[in-house]
């Protein structure tokens, strides 16, 4: 059982992440993107972006650079052999483009018990260079009891 104790937990910001040219396109193919401003740097400039601009679900790889800490917290208590992903949600305020260089900070948002079964949602800010809110990353974690 998750220890609901965590809750409104944050945890440390992740160090800078660079956000590759080539990362977005390898992430675009494997999500089966054809839009242009992800694969294209002269459709993305023509579009008016610096870069290649990634999938919105490009911030998942943000995000996972911050479930360590808390997936590691012995305090939360969250054996990662019983989770199953719940949900994934991101709220963006702008788009994340090739030469962003993005750090995050997660925050345990909730722990709702279901019978032998917790629930756990996640709140991952994504920050640019200038701390800049990009995107929050909202993820639910179903950890399965005994």
């Amino acid at each position: 059982m998750v220890n609901p104790n965590v809750q409104g937990k944050k945890y440390p910001e992740t160090s800078p992440y660079l956000v590759g040219r080539e990362k977005v396109r390898e992430f675009a193919n494997a999500v089966f993107s054809t839009n242009p401003v992800n694969l294209d740097l002269f459709a993305a400039q023509a579009a008016g972006y610096s870069d290649l601009v990634a999938p919105p679900t490009f911030a998942v790889v943000i995000q996972e650079r911050s479930l360590p800490a808390v997936l590691q917290d012995p305090e939360a208590d969250i054996d990662f052999s019983r989770v199953v992903h719940g949900d994934q949600r991101f709220v963006s305020v702008r788009p994340i483009v090739a030469g962003d260089e993005l750090t995050s900070v997660l925050e345990v948002a909730s722990v709702k018990s279901l019978g032998a079964h917790s629930m756990v949602t996640f709140n991952t800010e994504v920050f640019d260079a200038e701390k800049k809110l990009v995107c929050t990353a909202i993820s639910t974690l179903v950890v399965r009891g005994e």
